[in-house]
């Protein structure tokens, strides 16, 4: 048997903690690593103590027909980047990677061109994450640098979506 790479092996866990995911629409897994070592994951949910969607039966983003990328102010769920940045020590997100899987909750293909939110881009860049690593397929990814959405800032050109 060969040996998974690493990447994959971090994405394999991030898409194991989308299971958790409590959204009706796409499921997010989260997973932050630093030499090695995992130090938080984070999945797609609402804040604790609040109902999550599953429990509600109802999306209101779904409900009101926004567009996938758009209007996360509505959401009721905190996404999965910012649940595994919560969770982690400051310290330890310096020059980390964060590895992001999402999944499509109707028949459970993996989620075409994901990518992080402009809110959550911004606070992957605030925390100090280095690379983020997004699954397309089992074995595919692409591999961003987060200098490069500080360096391409799409809020000065109100590119909304992704």
């Amino acid at each position: 048997m060969e040996r998974r790479d690493k990447q994959n092996y971090y994405l394999d866990l991030a898409e194991m903690v989308s299971q958790r995911g409590t959204c009706l629409r796409r499921l997010y897994g989260a997973v932050i690593v630093k030499n090695d070592e995992v130090i938080a994951t984070g999945y797609v949910g609402a804040p604790r103590g609040r109902k999550n969607c599953t429990d509600l039966k109802v999306c209101i983003r779904q409900k009101l027909n926004i567009p996938r990328g758009e209007r996360y102010e509505l959401c009721r769920s905190v996404h999965a980047e910012a649940n595994a940045i919560i969770s982690a020590p400051r310290d330890k997100m310096i020059g980390s990677s964060l590895y992001l899987v999402g999944v499509e909750v109707s028949d459970g293909s993996y989620i075409k061109n994901a990518n992080s939110c402009s809110m959550c881009k911004r606070m992957i860049i605030n925390a100090g994450i280095e690379t983020v690593y997004i699954r397309d397929s089992k074995n595919e990814y692409r591999t961003i640098a987060v200098s490069d959405w500080v360096e391409q800032d799409e809020s000065l050109d109100g590119i909304l979506g992704y």
